[in-house]
């Protein structure tokens, strides 16, 4: 016990503070990786190479040099396959990397601006939230994205821009059945309603309820793939749904809408109560 405690120590002796701060940042990398590939459906896949290790570790234990073989060159080209499988994971990961709150600072930006992209920001909810009851009420679906730091130039090409200034009648009459742009989503970019009729990524999530159509997996496909936040509003059952990084939040009021998109898109105001939308999601469940 003398001896072990003796090594314990002369480890402790040898590390310097750049090695504590090494393996901190690696710790920390490692932490973040795990939970991104819980959070998704890599996992699994996570799963099958760990297996394929240990499949390598036996077959060169019991030399079986055949499989040993093809698993250690399989192995080898583990980097390249991980690449392409991992695709939108990573891609994902790297997005979020990208979304720092150093774009908060406004550095540059007056308080006139400032200012007007609140006004801006608060017609567009007051506009919104009095057409989302309208819609829940009659059971007529709607799609909507609000598009954040990551830029949705692609999806956008895929609609019509329109480039209005928000209004419930505007809304309404693009969400109306049968009308040119009701199939599809409606982009929202600095408080204009900026394009419509577009067409998202539908979510590849296995997990996802058979309870939901179209419309929902659409909206967990574009916030899985950025920082957008998007209401759904169900033409089967009238609930209003809001989607933000991958996850749902189902049949909520109209009250709690308003709350949601005044916290996340004006998270600048003075007001110490505002909360973020995860801080928001995590009271109503608990709720719940």
């Amino acid at each position: 016990m003398a001896n072990l405690w003796y090594t314990i120590s002369n480890v402790f002796n040898t590390v310097s503070p750049s090695d504590a701060l090494d393996i901190a940042i690696i710790a920390y990398l490692i932490y973040q990786g795990i939970k991104l590939v819980r959070e998704t459906r890599a996992m699994q896949l996570v799963k099958g190479i760990a297996i394929l290790l240990l499949m390598s570790l036996l077959a060169s234990e019991l030399k079986l040099r055949t499989l040993d073989f093809l698993i250690t060159n399989l192995l080898n080209t583990g980097l390249v396959v991980m690449v392409v499988v991992f695709q939108p994971e990573l891609r994902r990961a790297l997005e979020q990397v990208g979304r720092t709150n150093i774009g908060k600072l406004n550095m540059f930006s007056s308080s006139d601006n400032i200012q007007e992209q609140r006004e801006a920001w608060r017609h567009f909810i007051n506009s919104l939230v009095e057409e989302a009851a309208s819609l829940s009420r009659r059971k007529i679906g709607a799609l909507v994205v609000i598009e954040q730091k990551t830029r949705l130039g692609e999806i956008i090409k895929t609609g019509t821009i329109i480039d209005s200034g928000p209004s419930p009648e505007l809304i309404g009459n693009i969400f109306f059945p049968n009308s040119p742009l009701h199939d599809g989503a409606m982009i929202v970019r600095e408080g204009r309603l900026h394009a419509a009729g577009c067409f998202l990524p539908l979510s590849e999530n296995s997990e996802i309820s058979r309870e939901l159509g179209t419309r929902h997996r659409a909206a967990l496909g574009v916030s899985e793939m950025s920082d957008a936040l998007v209401v759904v509003v169900s033409e089967e059952t009238g609930y209003i749904t809001i989607c933000n990084n991958g996850k749902l939040t189902r049949g909520i009021s109209t009250e709690q809408l308003r709350e949601v998109l005044t916290n996340t898109l004006l998270p600048e105001l003075p007001d110490a109560s505002e909360k973020k939308f995860d801080r928001w999601r995590g009271r109503k469940n608990h709720e719940a």
